[in-house]
């Protein structure tokens, strides 16, 4: 999907600068070498910035989890 028409930007595209670290749309155009010009597609990328950061906070909280579920259990050995 297209979501700058005016430096032909697709969802990928976004994607791939908030995965290689853009936090604001200022990134985004950034890493694609490009700047806003109509500014129509900035309520989009933040839409896809807010996605990305919710999924970022629930893989850390599910690592979290599973980190602190799989302490290791101390075993007696017996002889």
């Amino acid at each position: 999907m297209i979501v700058c028409s005016c430096n032909a930007l697709s969802h990928k595209d976004v994607e791939s600068a908030i995965n290689a670290g853009a936090s604001k749309p200022s990134d985004i155009y950034t890493a694609r070498k490009c700047r806003a010009q109509c500014g129509n597609c900035v309520p989009e990328m933040v839409c896809l910035l807010k996605q990305a950061i919710q999924e970022r906070k629930k893989i850390q909280a599910t690592i979290a989890t599973a980190s602190i579920a799989a302490k290791p259990v101390e075993q007696s050995i017996y002889l």
